[in-house]
């Protein structure tokens, strides 16, 4: 009897030994909270020194926090997150541009374009437009160890629900498709801003709420209730805003204030940006707020983080989407609206750093990061070691405690020992890779950046630039030519990098035709490609998208209306296409009344299309937008008969390549 009981009291003891590691354990695995936001530059806070916005809630939690100046992501959204949730570079995950709105390629296709034009010398690589499934996200690991698992907002990794959040260790999941945003960052958010439903635009599994609800205090709420109905596990939130990027809906009651504002540096004017910033800062605010009432602040490894740097090319006078909409366009209202309190301000300014979102210059990478962990990080203190996206994967499970996995390559690394000051960053340089736009890699190592393009580009003539940016945060001063010794060292470092990654880089274009590239740029051909590439083909011009919406403009058409305008064009992919015109004394592009729509068929064979255009008086400039964006297209023939049987025209058919 005495034997029967101890041994039913050994069995309880075992029992009880082995189920309390594990309760331990996840009693004190802290949470995660990765807070992302959409083109927020490194200057676009005053807790990092801007004059203009007001950010309290950033400013709180940067004295709660250690605060990194070297802190980088991507040039492009998709990037960056697909690298956050990987911990790998660009170049080996694929995702190199911001496509994940797309529709995927098949399986095994090539990732080089089908086409390019002859007056290309290279042919660049296509991103992939989703994060493959195949990948061991942050997220699963986290789930598998026993992490509730959200995310909310914005994903741009995948179209198809084959490639959303829930296919990536999301357990819990409120985010738009399409991405970059739902149509309208007010409810109803499945409509566009002037009140018409979506055509082209799903709203993924986000639901409306109460009219003229902001899609950022939305997401707030959707996170907030996420954190207490996980209060009592160890929990993951991907609380990721669309804010601050387009299509820059605002709360007027803050754009009004800061419109009579200005900024003691002269740099930030932007009363737009300055009231969505605001709004971001609220809804920090609610979720710092949140962990403090229900007593885990002390329990949540908190990052505060942004995805590109600061835009500074929208919404200026040279952005078309400023002059080329109509009523109906689902951009008209907004526009209207920018153009009221921003006139033709870009966004922000990301001063003293060069340029921006898109370029490979520090305004387009460098980023504000702020890490808080009670009891774990000193609060209030600074770094400025070198980090990046890929880092945040290796960091936040050496912070929990939880080993990386076997069958999953890791590019970063852990930057725990920087946030407790144990330690320094194991590692020699950061690589951004960026194959598009201007395409360019770069490397920062220590304190020296060298960019590296494959061409020179009208604007960035140099296919090296070598900057010290602790002299020259600006990148003013290239020392490319002065430090060969150091241009050639971290050369060797982008080689070894291009190489270990796998990436796919850019290779010549075979067909690559001189006289083409050269014709191109002869002003005295008269049609100007803007957001295209033009060339000649036999017998015809080719013209290929590079931006959303490619068109030929020519202010030599001088004939009275009304006109008449043929095009003998050819487009596998078809599409619509659009007319535009202005007269003298006209400032820009008319909204309404001076603009045709056509529509061409998918064939490989050549169509003779008529536009009848009410052009009153004559036209001083004309563009004709094609639907180059997909595939190329080609055009033998452009002319335009005006009254009085005056004729235009531009024959192509005798071109030789």
């Amino acid at each position: 009897m005495e034997s029967d009981l101890w041994k039913t009291i050994a069995c309880l003891l075992f029992l009880l030994c082995s189920q309390n590691p594990a309760s331990t354990a996840e009693e004190t695995m802290p949470n995660v909270v990765l807070f992302l936001v959409d083109d927020m530059g490194w200057m676009d806070s005053s807790a990092y020194g801007s004059r203009y916005y007001e950010t309290p809630n950033m400013e709180r939690l940067a004295k709660q926090s250690m605060r990194f100046t070297n802190a980088y992501a991507l040039p492009l959204c998709s990037p960056t997150r697909a690298s956050i949730l990987s911990g790998q570079y660009s170049s080996r995950h694929g995702v190199t541009s911001a496509t994940g709105h797309q529709s995927p390629r098949p399986d095994g296709a090539s990732r080089y374009p089908a086409k390019t034009s002859p007056a290309k010398k290279f042919i660049y690589p296509n991103s992939r437009n989703y994060l493959e499934p195949e990948l061991v996200t942050l997220a699963e690991v986290l789930q598998k160890a026993g992490y509730r698992t959200g995310h909310f907002g914005k994903w741009h990794l995948g179209l198809m629900p084959q490639h959303w959040p829930d296919k990536h260790g999301f357990e819990t999941i409120w985010h738009c498709a399409p991405d970059p945003g739902p149509p309208n960052y007010f409810s109803p958010y499945g409509v566009h801003a002037e009140g018409e439903p979506s055509s082209r635009h799903k709203v993924g599994n986000i639901t409306d709420g109460p009219e003229g609800e902001h899609i950022a205090d939305r997401l707030t709420d959707e996170a907030i209730q996420f954190i207490e109905k996980n209060r009592g596990a160890p929990f993951y939130l991907n609380f990721w805003h669309y804010s601050v990027h387009g299509p820059w809906q605002h709360k007027e009651a803050y754009t009004s204030r800061f419109a009579k504002k200005t900024d003691p540096r002269g740099e930030q004017r932007n009363p737009v940006m300055a009231s969505m910033l605001r709004n971001v800062d609220d809804s920090l605010g609610r979720v710092l707020d949140k962990l403090d009432e229900l007593k885990l602040t002390d329990k949540t490894l908190f990052i505060f983080y942004s995805d590109n740097g600061g835009n500074t090319h929208s919404w200026t006078k040279d952005d078309s989407r400023l002059r080329n909409v109509t009523e109906k366009h689902r951009l008209y209202n907004t526009i209207q609206s920018y153009r009221k309190w921003a006139g033709s301000e870009p966004p922000t300014n990301n001063a003293p750093l060069r340029e921006g979102k898109g370029r490979i210059y520090e305004g387009g990478q460098r980023v504000p990061l702020m890490v808080r962990w009670s009891n774990q990080i000193q609060a209030g203190s600074e770094s400025d070691a070198i980090v990046g996206s890929i880092d945040l994967y290796p960091t936040i499970l050496d912070a929990v405690q939880l080993k990386k996995p076997n069958d999953h390559i890791l590019d970063g690394v852990s930057f725990l020992p920087v946030l407790q000051q144990k330690g320094t960053l194991e590692r020699k340089a950061l690589f951004i890779w960026f194959p598009h736009l201007v395409p360019a890699v770069s490397v920062r190592a220590g304190d020296f950046k060298l960019i590296r393009r494959w061409e020179p580009h009208p604007k960035y003539p140099d296919l090296r630039e070598l900057y010290n940016l602790k002299d020259d945060v600006g990148e003013a001063t290239n020392l490319a030519t002065k430090m060969p010794e150091k241009v050639a060292e971290l050369d060797a470092l982008i080689d070894e990098f291009i190489k270990e990654t796998g990436a796919v880089v850019p290779k010549p274009n075979p067909d690559f035709n001189p006289r083409s590239q050269a014709a191109v740029r002869d002003p005295s051909f008269g049609l100007v490609p803007k957001m295209c590439q033009l060339s000649f083909v036999k017998g015809a011009i080719q013209i290929e998208g590079t931006g959303r919406t490619p068109f030929l403009g020519t202010a030599q058409v001088k004939l009275s209306g009304p006109l008449s305008l043929k095009l003998r064009i050819r487009s596998t992919s078809g599409g619509t296409g659009k007319v535009r015109w202005k007269t003298a004394g006209q400032e820009g592009f008319p909204q309404t009344g001076q603009a045709v729509d056509f529509t061409l068929k998918s064939s490989k064979e050549w169509q003779d299309v008529i536009i009848k255009l009410p052009v009153t008086g004559k036209p001083q400039i004309v563009r004709l937008y094609v639907p180059a964006t997909k595939e190329p297209i080609e055009i033998q023939t452009i002319q335009f008969i005006g009254k009085g049987a005056g004729v235009k025209k531009w024959t192509f058919e005798s071109v030789k390549p």
